[in-house]
């Protein structure tokens, strides 16, 4: 239960050399002293700092004012007695290592202050063990100065490194699961209405196998039909779930407007600068999902596809010369519509659908690579 209270203070290279020689240096001021009792005294005083040390540095709440302010009071008193200043130090790294930006503050001050006020008081003495180690003085003074707010700011920016460790692998389990449900939702489009239509043909074709065989044939011929089309789009989704680069879906697009007899206009070789797989991914997806609603719903001829990328987002505009058929009223009720903002929102985009003179779809997503780009640029 006390183990954490005797650890020694842990460090790396020379710093637990250092801890060392300041935890002994005290008792060579001490004996320094001609008085039998002011040496009992320090004596008492050193072996108490130490022990309330260790126990302030793991106080939480209101103990550490307590803590604190017992820890300063001694400080003072071996500048005052011993003129052994370094106290101050262990009470600087102990206020630096408070996480409490209120109670830090308060304890600095008054741990600045009161180390100010002794030093000032050391001098006026004119003792000669204090004159000979001023140099040394002025360096804990300016730590008592610098240390705490190099100790705190170092504690909050390793605390925020680790909430952003932590957001950053719930973003990616959410990923994951919203992957998942992505799956889940394209299997039963892609296989659930087809496996239906294969077990009722197949019950049909066994009820007329003796009463009308010729039919029979012909459900049979539907069942082996429906089975090839659902293989082949499952062929094609689980190819979807691999990285695609925009690169590629470019080719794919122009082919499946070529075939739809649909003029092509815009860049085919398409490069995107350090841009991520998923980034690219998601983009691909995007942009066939809108070029199969052009195929599919807007009767159009001609279809230009144009991507620009800036230091601080892709860009990807498609318009066609058709007819947008859906009301803006009912515009998010698109199952196509719906899976593009969702796989969008997985890399904080956006998109925007205007439908003047034929439709635009808007493609928007942060450059994920963009401090790289702008020093680049």
């Amino acid at each position: 239960m006390f183990k954490k209270y005797f650890t020694f203070q842990r460090g790396n290279g020379i710093a637990p050399y250092i801890w060392t020689i300041l935890c002994i240096l005290p008792f060579y001021f001490i004996f320094q002293s001609s008085s039998t009792i002011e040496i009992v005294i320090g004596i008492l005083l050193t072996i108490l700092f130490f022990i309330f040390y260790r126990i302030a540095l793991f106080a939480k709440g209101w103990p550490v004012y307590l803590w604190g302010f017992i820890l300063i009071a001694i400080s003072i008193t071996s500048t005052s007695l011993f003129s052994y200043v370094y106290f101050a130090f262990f009470l600087a790294y102990f206020i630096g290592n408070i996480k409490n930006r209120v109670t830090f503050l308060i304890l600095y001050f008054i741990h600045l202050i009161s180390t100010s006020v002794s030093i000032n008081f050391g001098i006026v003495q004119q003792k000669d063990i204090f004159l000979a180690q001023l140099p040394f003085v002025i360096i804990i003074w300016i730590s008592v100065i610098l240390l705490p707010f190099s100790i705190h700011n170092r504690k909050e920016m390793g605390q925020l490194e680790e909430k952003l460790e932590d957001a950053n692998k719930k973003i990616s389990e959410l990923i994951k699961l919203e992957e998942r449900e992505r799956i889940a939702r394209d299997l039963h489009d892609t296989l659930g209405q087809k496996l239906s239509l294969i077990g009722l043909k197949s019950d049909l074709a066994r009820r007329l196998i003796s009463k009308n065989p010729e039919q029979a044939k012909n459900e049979l011929k539907d069942v082996q039909h429906t089975a090839r089309t659902a293989l082949n789009e499952v062929r094609k989704m689980v190819s979807s779930m691999k990285g695609i680069r925009l690169k590629d879906e470019m080719v794919r697009v122009k082919q499946i407007l070529d075939a739809a007899q649909i003029r092509f206009e815009g860049e085919e070789d398409i490069t995107l600068h350090k841009a991520s797989l998923l980034t690219e991914n998601i983009l691909s997806m995007c942009l066939k999902e809108a070029v199969t609603n052009i195929v599919k719903h807007s009767g159009a001829d001609e279809c230009r596809i144009s991507v620009e990328q800036t230091w601080k987002e892709i860009i990807i505009t498609i318009t066609d010369n058709g007819k947008f058929k859906r009301d803006k009223a009912n515009l998010e009720k698109g199952h196509g519509l719906r899976g593009m903002r969702e796989r969008l929102e997985f890399v904080n985009g956006s998109m925007e659908i205007l439908t003047n003179g034929g439709t635009t779809v808007m493609i928007k997503v942060p450059n994920d690579v963009k401090e790289t780009g702008k020093k680049e640029s």
